[in-house]
């Protein structure tokens, strides 16, 4: 008998930050907690009833090490309903007293190690923003009286014009280099403000189309009553048009190509932005989504970190500035491969406006 004023054990179940099935007898799913929700991108309401083996695919060897006192599995890959490939710890626990009853626990560990990771990748993009300001200083001046001293060759008549076309146009390329690394070391914070999200997507759509991704369909999946958004206006679209371009240039020799622009609103969601941080509350959910191949996987880890970049004439600056800009503004960016077949996700979290 519960004593009063102790949670029940339905409230203790909803609010645990691990993943929890409850399985019965017959192996269907007599329960699901809201992280769970969370990692499988099911419904608890949409799970109930259903065999376990059809929410995700179970381990190969799951029932041969099944011995009768539970069964766990470490960093192992699943692939759930929806064709979203998860890295999981899974441990599976006995009922005593209900026989053929179990509770699955799962957590989602490479998750813990990305976003180790991305507390790392910011004290590399500190290093980098250094080098990038001392670069900005000490280049941007002499490029200006190069620049200046080309016009002048060229205003004179001589037969060196095309020489001197070069120079400038090298140079505005360069100065071109450097203002994108100064984008990069703006540390002045931004101005968030409550806004709604889907006149900022549109506008990104209207952008990439009318330019470098005007022969690429770019469809939407909103999910309709998803509330404003806390962003600075300026940075959200340039955040998107950076991330359209990227999956845009993905898809240059790609058949069929297509790009979708996904909303989602995450109950729940929380995640710590680096070790040691409190949790912070990201509820809302943008997506990037492209059929492209993906990053090579010996850089997929390191998209986000500076001049890291597989496009042959990449500079390795799009992604770290993204990255930045979400940061600065309280969410966090992941790359992912999801889906069958697999498509190639940038997945945006961000904290929830006033209402």
């Amino acid at each position: 008998m519960t004593q009063p004023g102790v949670p029940s054990s339905a409230t203790v179940l909803a609010a645990l930050p691990v993943a929890v099935l409850l399985i019965d007898e017959v192996g269907s799913v007599a329960r699901a907690n809201a992280a769970a929700e969370l990692l499988l991108n099911l419904s608890e309401r949409s799970m109930l009833g259903i065999d376990l083996a059809r929410i995700f695919d179970l381990p190969a060897d799951y029932l041969e090490r099944r011995d009768g006192h539970g069964f766990a599995a470490f960093d192992i890959e699943v692939a759930t309903a929806r064709g979203q490939r998860l890295r999981i710890d899974l441990i599976e626990t006995l009922l005593v007293d209900h026989p053929g009853w179990r509770i699955l626990a799962m957590h989602d560990a490479p998750t813990t190690r990305r976003r180790a990771q991305s507390g790392e990748r910011s004290s590399g993009a500190r290093a980098a923003i250094g080098a990038a300001a001392m670069l900005a200083h000490e280049i941007k001046n002499p490029l200006s009286g190069i620049r200046g001293a080309a016009q002048l060759l060229e205003t004179g008549g001589s037969g060196d014009r095309e020489l001197t076309r070069l120079i400038t146009t090298e140079v505005d390329r360069i100065a071109a280099l450097i203002d994108r690394m100064q984008d990069f070391t703006d540390t002045r914070p931004l101005r968030a403000e409550t806004a709604n999200i889907y006149p900022l997507l549109d506008h990104a759509r209207r952008v990439a189309r009318a330019g470098f991704a005007r022969d690429i369909p770019i469809e939407d999946r909103f999910d309709p009553s998803l509330p404003p958004v806390l962003v600075d206006r300026d940075a959200f679209l340039q955040v998107m048009l950076n991330l359209l371009k990227n999956a845009a240039e993905a898809l240059r020799d790609v058949p069929a190509a297509r790009i979708t622009l996904a909303t989602a609103y995450r109950h729940g969601m929380s995640v710590r932005p680096a070790p040691g941080r409190p949790k912070l509350p990201l509820p809302i959910e943008i997506l990037v989504i492209d059929n492209g191949p993906g990053a090579p996987p010996d850089i997929a880890e390191h998209l986000f970190e500076p001049f890291v970049s597989s496009k042959p004439d990449g500079q390795g600056l799009g992604l770290p500035l993204v990255d930045k800009l979400v940061g600065d503004m309280g969410g966090i960016i992941q790359y992912a491969r999801e889906g069958e077949p697999q498509a190639t996700v940038l997945r945006l979290l961000l904290p929830r406006g006033d209402a």
